[in-house]
Parts: C-alpha cells; sequence; structure tokens
C-alpha cells in the first residue's frame, strides 16, 4: 500500500508540475482551484484541477486534488476523474459529466485512535455533474461511492 500511496503522491506532483510548463495556443483548458464541503464525512475541502484533453471528441481527464478538513480526520482525495463536455450553444455555459477512482488518504484525529495506525489509505469512487462558465468559473456536485465522501459540493475557477 505504501507503494501505491507514493505512486499516487508522485502523479499528482508530476500533474501539478505540468501546470507551469507552456500550453500551446489551441489549449482550451488549463489548472485550477477549488473549493467546498462535503457530507459524510462533514468537512470543507479545498484543492486543484488540471484538464487534460481531450482525448476523444469532448472527453477530457481531469486529475484533481482534494484536501478535507472538520469531522475529527483530515482527507486527501487523489482523484483520477474523466469528464465529457456538452457544449450550449448560444450560451456562455457548458454542462459535463463525470465519473472516475480515487485514492483517498485519511489521517484521523489523535483522540480517536485507529487499529494499526492513524492513517489509512482507501480506494474510492466519484461520479459527478457540473456547469462551467466559458470564464472559467465552475460549479460542481459529486456523488462519491466506497471510501469517498458521500456527498459534494463544490466552486471553482479554471485558469486558461
Amino acid at each position: 500500500m505504501i507503494l501505491w500511496t507514493r505512486f499516487f503522491y508522485w502523479t499528482m506532483i508530476l500533474s501539478f508540475v505540468l501546470l507551469l510548463l507552456p500550453k500551446p495556443a489551441s489549449a482550451q483548458e488549463g489548472g485550477g482551484f477549488r473549493f467546498g464541503a462535503s457530507v459524510d464525512p462533514d468537512q470543507f475541502y479545498f484543492g486543484g484541477h488540471l484538464g487534460l484533453g481531450p482525448l476523444v471528441e469532448e472527453l477530457w481527464f481531469r486529475p484533481n486534488v482534494e484536501i478535507g478538513i472538520g469531522d475529527n480526520r483530515t482527507l486527501v482525495g487523489l482523484n483520477g476523474e474523466f469528464t465529457y463536455w456538452f457544449p450550449l450553444a448560444r450560451h456562455p455555459w457548458d454542462l459535463y459529466v463525470g465519473a472516475g477512482p480515487a485514492l483517498n488518504l485519511i489521517r484521523f484525529d489523535e483522540d480517536r485512535p485507529v487499529r494499526g495506525g492513524d492513517t489509512e489509505a482507501e480506494g474510492g469512487f466519484n461520479i459527478l455533474v457540473g456547469a462551467e462558465h466559458r470564464s472559467g468559473l465552475f460549479a460542481e456536485i459529486k456523488v462519491g461511492a466506497l471510501h469517498s465522501p458521500a456527498f459534494k459540493f463544490g466552486i471553482g475557477y479554471t485558469f486558461r
């Protein structure tokens, strides 16, 4: 499990380094930030994302990191999500749906002992729907399965 944790850490670090590299003029998507609230666990979260693609037509790879704080734990979600975009003609908003796996690193507060240590790595899965303005502002709803937060609502901004 430690090997997988290191792999995902390095993958996310590499993804954020790619944000700093110049992009071709044809790139429509970039990196950005996000924040919001989750239910089960009840947390405030913040993080960042990359838009890589299109892979096929309107399908993009949109990996992101979300750090949740609250409910006697800190949760770092490393999400490998794919999004399919539905551009709306004559509107400045585009809709998207998506899904993808997650690696959730959970560190419990000291007052709640966990068998085998105070940090766990758990797999999860997210299903999402969102709307993004052409300026970069977006709103997103996620539903989680397995060990991902049950529900998230977030807003953010994508730099182009």
